[in-house]
Order: C-alpha cells, then sequence, then structure tokens
C-alpha cells in the first residue's frame, strides 16, 4: 500500500472553526497554518516533541526561570509553563511567520503573564552582529540560521539579542534549546553559569557527528551530567553535576589542598582550547580538583594513562597548574594556585606546572619567575614537558581564574594582599595614563590614542608603556599612582594585584569583549572599588579577513571621551575641546589593512 502523503504546512488543518483543534498535557493548541492532520495527530497522543517535553517536566521546578531558544509552535514552552510552575519562561524564536501563532496559543491557555516570545536570535559570541540571516522553508521544522541544504529558502534578517546580558537578567534555572544546528556556536561562547539543568537537541546533520560530540563534551565539562531515561543520542536532559562542577569562590574545595603519593602528572601533547591533561593519582584515576576552569568550562580534562616506566621526581612539590606564555593568562590563571605558598606548614622542593602549548615544553620565563617570587618564594619553577611521577605533590584547589573565578576566593586575595610585592616600594607620578600605543598594531589597539596621550600630557598625566620595563619597575609605578587611566588590558589585572585601594582607575575600552567585565570584577574584588568605564568608540575595525576580536582596532570618539573623564574627575572641566578625529586621516592610517566592523 503506497505511504499516505501529507497535506503542505500551507493546508487549514480541520476544525479550523474551533477555540482549538489539538491539546497536550493540558495546553490547547488553536488552529495555524502549521498543524497537518499528522502533526495534530502527534500533539494529541503526546508525541510531539515528547522527548524535550517529558525532559523538560522532569527538571522544571516551581518557582524556576527558564530560557528557551527555539519556541517552534509555542508548545514546548506553554507545556512548561503550564504544568512545571515556573515564575518565568523567556522564550527566543527567528522565525517571524511563527510570533503570531505562538501568541495565540499563550494567549489562548491564559499563559501570557508566565511566558513571553521574543521574534530574535540568542547569540553568545561577543562579536555579534545586530542582525542575522534567518533561512525559512515551506516546513517551519527545517528554517534554521544555517542554510545547509538544496531546498528553496526565503531570508529574512532577524534581529539579534546578546546572550550575556539575557543570562544577567533572567539568570535562567533551565535551558531547553532546539535551535536546529545553532546550539554548536552557541554553546563554544556561551555561560552557563548558574543554569541547573538543560534539555536539547543536537542536529548533527548541521555540524556532523564531530560537532554533536563537541557539544555533548563542553556541557559534560561545564560539570552536567545525563538524566537516566530522558536522553537519546540526539535529545539530552541534563542537570549538573556537583561532582564534575567547576569551582566558584565560595565553594569549600577551591581554598584547600589535596596531598597525593606518586601523581602521575600528564602534560598536553595537542595544542587545543580544551586539552587532556593534568594529575592523576597513582592508580590512574583523574585528579579533577586539579583542572584549570574557564567561564565555567574545563579547560584541561582527564588525560589518558601513559604508557610505559615514568620518571619519578623525589619530593614535595605543589601543583602550579598550567602554564600561560601570555601575560594576563598568566596572571589570571597560572597564579591561580599560589595562594597556598602562604598557607603551607611544610617545605615544598619547588612548583610544577605543565605547558599550555607543547612546543614550549619546559620553557619558563623570566617574568614568571619573577611574579612567583614575588609571592615571597624562591623555589625551583619546572615547567614539565613528558609525563612523569611525582613523589609528593600538594594540589590547592583553583583559587583564581576568568569568569566566576574572577573575584578569587578570600583565601586566594588574603594570600595576595598579605604577600604579593610587599617589598617593592612605591616610586613614580601621581597621574599615570597606561598606554598600549607602542603595542604592533595585531594586539588590539586604540585608534586616536596618540591624540589622547598628548590631550593627557597637557592634563598632568605621565605616559607609561609597561611593556618597555620589568616587573619591578611597572609594580612600583603603580602603586605610586593616585589616578590611573588606562587602555583595556592585561595591565589593569596587574594594577588590580597591587593598586591602593584609594586609587582611582579609569578603563578605557577598546574592543567589544567579555574581557572587559572580567577586568571590571576583579579591580572591584582586589581593590574595593570599581573602575570608572569608559566605551566611547566611533567605529570598531578589523584586520580583513577572519579576525578575533581582540585584534579588533577601536577609534575613539575624542569629544565623548573627553567629557566623561571630566565629568569622573580625571581631568579638568571647561578645557580645550577635543577634536574629533578626521575619518580621512582614520583611513589614511589604516591602509587597506583593515575593514570596518559592521
Amino acid at each position: 500500500m503506497p505511504a499516505k502523503t501529507a497535506k503542505p504546512e500551507t493546508a487549514p488543518a480541520k476544525n479550523a472553526t474551533a477555540k482549538h483543534v489539538a491539546e497536550c498535557h493540558g495546553v490547547k493548541v488553536p488552529d495555524s497554518p502549521m498543524l497537518t492532520p499528522v502533526r495534530i495527530e502527534r500533539i494529541n497522543a503526546a508525541r510531539y516533541e515528547g522527548q524535550e517535553i517529558a525532559g523538560a517536566l522532569q527538571v522544571v521546578q516551581a518557582g524556576d526561570k527558564v530560557l528557551e531558544m527555539g519556541s517552534g509552535i509555542g508548545l514546548v514552552g506553554a507545556i512548561v509553563a503550564k504544568n512545571g510552575k515556573p515564575s518565568k519562561v523567556v522564550s527566543f524564536e527567528a522565525n517571524p511567520n511563527l510570533i503570531e501563532h505562538i501568541t495565540a496559543l499563550y494567549k489562548l491557555n491564559r499563559l501570557s503573564k508566565t511566558i513571553e516570545v521574543r521574534n530574535e536570535v540568542l547569540v553568545s559570541a561577543p562579536d555579534a552582529p545586530e542582525t542575522m540571516a534567518f533561512h525559512i522553508r515551506n516546513s517551519y521544522l527545517g528554517s534554521s540560521l544555517i542554510d545547509s541544504d538544496s531546498r528553496a529558502t526565503t531570508r529574512v534578517d532577524v534581529q539579534t539579542a546578546d546572550y550575556a546580558e539575557v543570562h544577567k537578567d533572567l539568570a535562567p534555572d533551565v535551558l531547553l534549546m532546539d535551535i536546529e544546528g545553532g546550539e554548536l556556536e552557541f554553546l563554544r561562547h556561551a555561560s552557563l553559569d548558574g543554569i541547573r539543568a538543560i534539555v536539547i537537541e543536537f542536529h548533527p546533520d548541521a555540524y556532523g557527528r564531530e560537532g554533536m560530540r563537541e557539544c555533548k563534551s563542553i556541557l559534560e565539562h561545564a560539570g552536567f551530567a545525563k538524566v537516566p531515561d530522558h536522553c537519546t543520542r540526539q535529545v539530552w536532559t541534563c542537570v549538573r553535576d556537583a561532582k564534575l562542577q567547576g569551582p566558584l569562590p565560595d565553594a569549600a574545595w577551591t581554598a584547600q589542598t589535596t596531598t597525593l603519593e606518586n601523581a602521575i602528572l600528564v602534560p598536553p601533547t595537542e595544542q587545543e582550547f580544551v586539552q587532556k591533561a593534568g594529575v592523576l593519582t597513582a592508580d590512574g584515576k583523574y585528579h579533577a580538583e586539579g583542572a584549570l576552569w574557564r567561564n565555567g568550562r574545563a579547560l584541561t580534562v582527564a588525560p589518558d594513562m601513559p604508557d610505559g616506566t615514568l620518571k619519578t621526581r623525589k619530593g614535595t612539590w605543589l601543583w602550579g597548574g598550567v602554564l600561560w606564555m601570555h601575560f594576563g593568562h598568566f596572571l589570571v590563571e597560572s597564579t591561580a594556585r599560589l595562594w597556598a605558598l602562604a598557607n603551607l606548614d611544610e617545605k615544598i622542593d619547588g612548583i610544577l606546572f605543565v605547558p599550555k602549548r607543547p612546543r614550549n615544553g619546559d620553557e619558563v620565563l623570566q617574568f614568571q619567575k619573577d611574579l612567583i617570587g614575588l609571592m615571597g618564594t624562591d623555589v625551583p619553577v619546572i615547567c614539565v614537558p613528558e609525563a612523569e611521577q611525582v613523589e609528593r605533590l600538594i594540589v590547592p584547589g583553583q583559587g583564581f581564574g576568568l569568569g566566576p573565578m574572577i573575584t578569587g576566593t578570600q583565601t586566594f586575595r588574603d594570600a595576595f594582599a598579605n604577600n604579593f610585592a610587599k617589598d617593592i616600594q612605591a616610586d613614580g607620578p601621581e597621574k599615570l595614563y597606561v598606554s598600549r600605543s607602542k603595542l604592533p598594531s595585531g594586539r588590539g589597539n586604540l585608534i586616536g590614542e596618540a591624540e589622547l596621550e598628548e590631550h593627557l600630557g597637557a592634563e598632568g598625566y605621565v605616559i607609561y608603556h609597561p611593556e618597555k620595563y620589568d616587573i619591578y619597575h611597572q609594580i612600583a609605578t603603580y602603586k605610586a599612582a593616585k589616578q590611573i587611566i588606562a587602555a583595556e588590558g592585561s595591565t589593569l589585572h596587574m594594577l588590580a594585584m597591587v593598586a591602593d585601594p584609594a586609587t582611582e582607575i579609569a578603563m578605557i575600552v577598546r574592543r567589544p569583549s567579555g574581557a572587559t567585565r572580567n577586568l571590571e570584577r576583579h579591580l572591584e574584588a582586589f581593590t574595593g572599588r570599581a573602575p570608572v568605564s569608559i566605551t566611547h568608540l566611533l567605529r570598531s575595525w578589523k584586520p580583513r579577513g577572519a579576525a578575533k576580536p581582540r585584534m579588533w582596532m577601536g577609534e575613539l570618539d575624542m569629544p565623548a571621551l573627553q567629557n566623561t573623564l571630566a565629568e569622573a574627575g580625571f581631568i579638568a572641566k571647561g578645557g580645550t575641546p577635543w577634536v574629533s578625529l578626521d575619518p580621512k586621516d582614520v583611513q589614511e592610517r589604516l591602509g587597506n589593512r583593515y575593514e570596518e566592523v559592521v
């Protein structure tokens, strides 16, 4: 018998005059062009999106705040809103053709006070455009941000929304995600902090099995574990497992140490963002407290047990973690366990790291040795390039880092406040501008910084280029300053560790980046006062072709910058007006190497 052919989705459903044509979990579904007879049957039988609905009802608790990405016809979110008793559901749907029907469903079920739908694309990447192309197909189920096959589509440009802002404002407990292949890109950039449970449908047709594995890996490394009986290969319901969760400033283990006998150190063998590396116990079990976490995600994960006989390092050693060559990442991530130096009750033979980049091998730079020495220790600092066994290894918890750990634990802050660079005396000018103008253009500079330096020089500021000086000179200079204006960058992490709490600090933002918030929180947590953050950019420019935001250049709005600095008390009011940059001059400076970011 030949298979029956369903009517096209544009055909009106049966019983068009009825108030509703289907019902599932107590939610009535009004007629709409998307409701084919087959779909109506599936809704009534609770088979339509059945796995996602069952998973969501399993994890959503009364009073929860729920973020839904991909409303579809609105049924999943409505069932959650009606049956899970959340306090709020915010749903995002990119397809503009669905919004009126979703709204009608909410209204019919009297859920409009609990759930709202927004016709926007929720984007987690820091460099998101104002709009994104969305490809509408005949079936709304196949409509997507990804135009990946030969089927006919209608393109529409849909407004974007910043996930970081939504995450901050809503503080969701549960995330529901069905966005037709967009989940991989979203998860690569999204902070999952505070989210207790996730229900997600994967779409390997869009990004392949490798992409699906990466999605699952991100969730696992963020501490999520599958809920038994509510997961299939392509639909996961997962909850955060405390045993897998990353460090938080008030978590007890982040300020505790563990001593392992005959521990095994395994450096990374491949240059990847997430790497198999870290600490194993003598019997080969992964010691999770030795991992490096960033933004709620583990950057080092369980390595395999090395083959063969390992070299044994005698003595008692402190685990330092991952050794970064980048100055800023070293300050924030390679110092994360140094709080233990001020809290040990026994002598150690040295500090052991593994390299971030395998090609760096056993290299330890002078500035790294100097900074560690400023904690009041003179023990050797060693980077381990090959797997080895350590007779006795003290593993401190991660007390600092990027993301939720940027404020540091109280133990970490106390250790640095009482010990770090305490013997370096303040020596330098009271008014300081910390510049990036002498750095190579690929480092992400400010267009107009030379003009800014001239203006600030007239206001009594000394222009300071920290890369020209050693660590000791930098710290003495920062300790002496009473007012500091700095272009956004790693210098502000150093400032946070040594600046006098009375010092006034202004940060001139040079790019759209999550790094800005990390700098703000670091400064406030360590000095007791937040910096004045100033974002006055007329335009952003990037190197032609693919370029990460850290390489972008921000074009300063000079009059607005002058006004804000004056209002904040960093410069005098009523001075000679700062002249706007000449667009032609800006273009000549950039030549053909850069293009404006749209």
